[in-house]
């Protein structure tokens, strides 16, 4: 083997060591981020429509509230968007936040919109926007919300009109109208709350007393959300302890027109420019 050769061979193994020294110093930057910082989610419902739609993708700020057991995970599961693929848990560290710790602590504030671990079965995540603190009683009447027996402000906001499908009747798409309304909580969060039917079974509950340590949550779509408004034993939400709560949902980073049958298929590449809400990315979550 000539000079020439071996030196373009050492080139070679350099140039190869140097990716796979950058590819691995960014996939540690990406775990750190995932761990401690930021956590994308998919919202895989409508409970809080038109503030967050199906096939949305956001992330959530961890350090809005601070690192819990449940916002500072053991292990981890990769899912690549839109196809469906997921690497199952893995193990990734110890546990290093003990029950009922909270590290670097901070109050969520009312009107957040939050991921939170369910009480009853802590694998598994939700999404709502906290409408009750500690000490609150919060109560609905006739479709209001009354906070500590004051009403929240409920204006009409026109109107909100959505795609949806019937799973159970093989993806059977049409058109749903919502009535569209602007709710005022206390300390000035303005957003909105959508309603299908009037004088749902959801619309008359309470009151109910928020526990030390614990918050009541509530969905925006109002007639198609399990939340605070159900307790364990009818399958709800019931109050969320504070050591449930994961983070603050800031961003949608990405969203597709998840709930049409096939759409943003990855093995369909030339329908995504069709099918991604492009109005909708990098929108603050509000």
């Amino acid at each position: 083997m000539g000079l020439e050769k071996i030196v373009d061979k050492a080139a070679d193994e350099d140039s190869w060591g140097e990716t796979l020294k950058i590819v691995l110093q960014a996939l540690a930057i990406a775990l750190l981020v995932r761990i401690f910082l930021y956590q994308p989610f998919n919202i895989p419902s409508g409970s809080m429509k038109d503030t967050l739609l199906v096939g949305d993708y956001i992330f959530v700020s961890k350090m809005s509230y601070g690192l819990s057991r449940y916002s500072f995970p053991r292990t981890l599961n990769i899912c690549v968007p839109m196809t469906g693929w997921c690497t199952g848990d893995f193990r990734v560290l110890p546990d290093m936040v003990s029950e009922g710790e909270r590290w670097f602590g901070a109050e969520p504030k009312r009107g957040d919109v939050a991921v939170f671990r369910l009480p009853r079965d802590p694998n598994i995540d939700y999404i709502k926007r906290l409408v009750g603190l500690p000490g609150d009683q919060v109560q609905i009447k006739d479709g209001v919300l009354y906070i500590n027996d004051k009403v929240v402000p409920k204006e009409p906001d026109g109107s909100f009109r959505n795609i949806e499908c019937n799973d159970n009747a093989g993806y059977d798409c049409g058109e749903v109208t919502y009535k569209k309304f602007k709710e005022t909580l206390p300390g000035g969060v303005v957003h909105p709350t959508l309603d299908q039917v009037s004088d749902n079974d959801a619309d008359n509950k309470g009151p109910f007393t928020v526990p030390a340590g614990h918050y009541f949550m509530v969905g925006d779509n109002r007639d198609n959300s399990v939340d605070s408004r159900f307790g364990p034993r009818e399958q709800g939400v019931g109050f969320v302890p504070y050591e449930n709560l994961i983070g603050r949902a800031d961003i949608i980073f990405y969203s597709c027109e998840s709930e049409q049958a096939g759409s943003c298929s990855w093995v369909k590449p030339w329908n995504w420019p069709f099918e991604i809400r492009w109005s909708r990315l990098f929108k603050l979550v509000r």
